[in-house]
Parts: structure tokens; C-alpha cells; sequence
């Protein structure tokens, strides 16, 4: 059974690369337009992993990778933060939220692909 990952991302443009990339490998890919949608989706869908860009209206990224870490029941799901916010104090604010990485754009749908890869294969491998 294929991977669902979750994407929260506000830029429609984006959302449909990251999808285009994901199912080319055969993942199954669930969308979130901003970070309510992706927290209520996450917490009805228990994806395998979630890509979720930092800066969106209303619930920033960095505040939704808090919330669902500090939720028991998806905390081990691991998060791959995107931004265009690439300097080291952006990305140590990234992960410092619980998330595992962090991508900046523009990345590689190859680089994408194999964070996705790892992370799920790590995750596997914790259960």
C-alpha cells in the first residue's frame, strides 16, 4: 500500500508540483490549502509523513508543526518544513518546531523525493 502524504501548502502552483512529483513515485497525496485545513486533515487522515510550507496565512507552518507535536496521537508522523526562508536562524526556527527537515525553495523534486524516501523508510523502520 502506497505512502500518504499530506501537503500544506497555501500557493496552489506549488501544491500541484509537489503532487505532480509525489504520485510520479506513487504516493498518495492529500492537500491543505493553509494550516487549519491541514491540521484538521492531519488529524482525521494520520498521513505517514506532511510537507508543510512555514509561511501561510492565518495558522503560520511553524505553529502547526508545534501543534502536532505536541499532539500524542500525531507526533511521530514526521514533518519536512518548506520555505523560502533559508537562512540558518529560519531553518533552526523550522526545526526546532519538531519538524525532522527542512527544504527550501526552490528544491529539486529529486531532492524531494528522496527526504520522502528516508523519512518514511526511518519511520518504518521505528514501528
Amino acid at each position: 500500500m502506497p505512502a500518504t502524504i499530506l501537503s500544506i501548502e497555501d500557493q496552489p502552483d506549488i501544491r500541484r508540483l509537489i503532487r505532480m512529483t509525489l504520485e510520479f513515485k506513487g504516493y498518495t497525496v492529500l492537500e491543505a490549502g493553509d494550516g487549519q485545513e491541514g491540521l484538521r486533515m492531519a488529524r482525521e487522515q494520520k498521513p505517514d509523513l506532511i510537507l508543510l510550507d512555514v509561511m501561510m496565512p492565518g495558522i503560520s507552518g511553524l505553529d502547526v508543526s508545534r501543534t502536532l507535536a505536541s499532539d500524542p496521537r500525531l507526533q511521530s508522523i514526521p514533518v519536512v518544513m518548506l520555505s523560502a526562508l533559508g537562512a540558518s536562524t529560519d531553518i533552526e526556527a523550522g526545526l526546532t518546531t519538531g519538524a525532522r527537515c527542512y527544504l527550501v525553495k526552490p528544491f529539486s523534486p529529486w531532492e524531494l523525493l528522496d527526504m520522502v524516501a528516508k523519512l518514511l523508510s526511518e519511520a518504518t523502520a521505528a514501528r
